[in-house]
């Protein structure tokens, strides 16, 4: 069985576990109901996961060997119970070695880290997608060049995961601009939005990883992200997804932002 991509938002800091006991604010319910509902909508429970989040950068592809990562509490300004939180999941050392080995099949110069923990990118969706902590989890970092077709190729040298029983998820935000928030950015966000959903769902595979590497180019770009850490998980996700059709499966709209998760294959 072959499993998809996925490119899914994280949320804002810890805003699923902000109020404990009692559910999110209602801004958050949909994002976490869509997070809630993605194992279960795959076509089968994945053995392992690799992680790609907009909060890690490296000079090289850089792979996460720890056999009990720990949570890096990257957000700042929250409750203090929210730097308390546990997901409490293994890592997979054979996971980073297959991972480092395709990388390095395909050219890529890469290294490994093990003192890190996953940072609010990683854990914050997984505490909602995988709440028994129980699926082994990998996280790779980010190219810190930020080059697109750089992620794409990436993502496209992971694609034999996808036949090992690994999900590979892209976590980001499909708009990021801390600075503008509030009902007066919607306008905006909503055409940026259908503009990359476009590209991004192109049947075309090869057109569709042109337009999205090409994404500077598209209506409100460098508004909606102006770096572009939390879009390139997007890249990766793409990259791994092949030739198979792409869909939009969430959009929502939160803090005055539309923001949308896809899937690949």
């Amino acid at each position: 069985m072959t499993l998809p991509t996925l490119f899914l938002p994280h949320g804002g800091g810890p805003c699923f576990f902000l109020n404990p006991g009692a559910a999110p604010d209602p801004m958050w319910r949909p994002m976490e109901a869509y997070l809630a509902g993605l194992i279960a909508s795959l076509p089968e429970r994945p053995r392992a996961i690799l992680m790609v989040s907009g909060h890690w950068e490296a000079p090289v592809p850089t792979v996460h060997v720890g056999e009990r990562p720990g949570l890096l509490f990257d957000y700042y300004g929250f409750p203090e119970h929210t730097y308390r939180l546990r997901w409490d999941a293994p890592g997979s050392p054979a996971l980073a070695r297959r991972t480092a080995e395709l990388l390095a099949a395909a050219g890529f110069v890469t290294t490994d880290e093990a003192a890190r923990g996953w940072d609010h990118g990683v854990f914050m969706p997984m505490m909602v997608a995988v709440p028994g902590a129980d699926i082994p989890l990998v996280q790779l970092s980010l190219i810190d060049s930020l080059d697109p077709a750089g992620h794409v190729a990436l993502g496209h040298a992971l694609a034999p995961l996808r036949d090992e029983g690994v999900l590979i998820v892209g976590s980001g935000m499909s708009f990021h601009n801390l600075r503008a928030r509030g009902p007066q950015v919607t306008p905006v966000a909503t055409e940026w939005d259908t503009a990359l959903t476009a590209a991004v769902t192109d049947p075309d595979p090869a057109a569709r990883a042109q337009r999205v590497i090409g994404w500077e180019t598209l209506p409100h770009a460098r508004f909606a992200h102006p770096e572009a850490e939390h879009l390139l998980p997007l890249m990766v996700a793409l990259g791994a997804g092949g030739d198979g059709p792409a869909v939009c499966d969430y959009r929502d709209t939160v803090m005055g932002w539309v923001v949308s998760g896809y899937r690949f294959g």
